[in-house]
């Protein structure tokens, strides 16, 4: 029986998410405070979290950056809000997915039950070899520094390498450039981000069936990238 959390401070709205997730097959934990649902999270076996943005105590965005720093489980953001930017904000911080208040509790079960198979998908695509990142085709050997795409090596410079496995490593979590220009080239966001987009494009020619219609370096306009799973 797959465990979700549900970090939401209003009861009714909890209580209703857990019913109708219960009815399908799920065990539901409820929790009201920000704080302590961070505890949860990050110290027990769930297999996706319900995180509501407006919490007491902590708030949606910190709790999941804090549970990206070390779980790749889906977690779906949940707000009152209708703004672009929380959301844009949310899927940065590596939230799977995204609903408005109010929402039918039937479409919730529905996008659970999607997460929930796309992640055991991509669970199984890895396999046990923890050397090796296999998504759809596409296969990077972290021993070997070798990319290959369906049987055919991907001739990678080492920005390149570093860049994509850094991406794939973290699926669906967007990343700024600054913070991929931070982290892959080891400087400042002062420096020249456009590096970036010249690499993520030459890392699509080299990698993807068709570049001006990527399926696995997604672009999210406006913030940056991420791996599509």
């Amino acid at each position: 029986m797959k465990s979700i959390l549900i970090i939401e401070d209003e009861k009714a709205i909890a209580e209703l998410e857990r019913d109708y997730l219960e009815s399908h097959g799920f065990s539901v934990e409820i929790e009201g405070r920000g704080d302590i649902g961070l505890q949860k999270a990050l110290g027990g076996s769930y297999d996706l979290i319900i995180l509501d943005v407006m919490l007491p105590k902590l708030d949606g965005f910190e709790i999941c950056r804090q549970i990206r720093q070390t779980n790749n489980i889906p977690v779906l953001m949940v707000t009152a809000k209708k703004e672009d930017i929380d959301k844009i904000r949310g899927l940065g911080l590596g939230a799977d997915d995204y609903m408005t208040k109010p929402f039918s509790p039937s479409e919730l079960v529905a996008r659970v039950k999607a997460h929930l198979a796309r992640y055991e998908r991509l669970t199984a695509d890895r396999g046990e070899n923890h050397e090796q990142i296999r998504i759809r085709g596409l296969l990077i050997d972290k021993t070997s520094r070798r990319v290959t795409i369906h049987d055919r090596e991907a001739m990678l410079t080492s920005k390149e390498y570093d860049l994509l496995l850094l991406l794939a490593a973290h699926p669906n979590r967007v990343f700024e450039k600054e913070e991929l220009f931070e982290r892959i080239w080891g400087l400042d966001s002062n420096g020249d981000a456009a590096t970036v987009t010249v690499h993520i494009r030459r890392l699509r020619e080299k990698i993807e069936h068709d570049p001006s219609n990527p399926q696995y370096i997604e672009t999210i306009w406006g913030v940056g990238y991420r791996f599509k799973v």
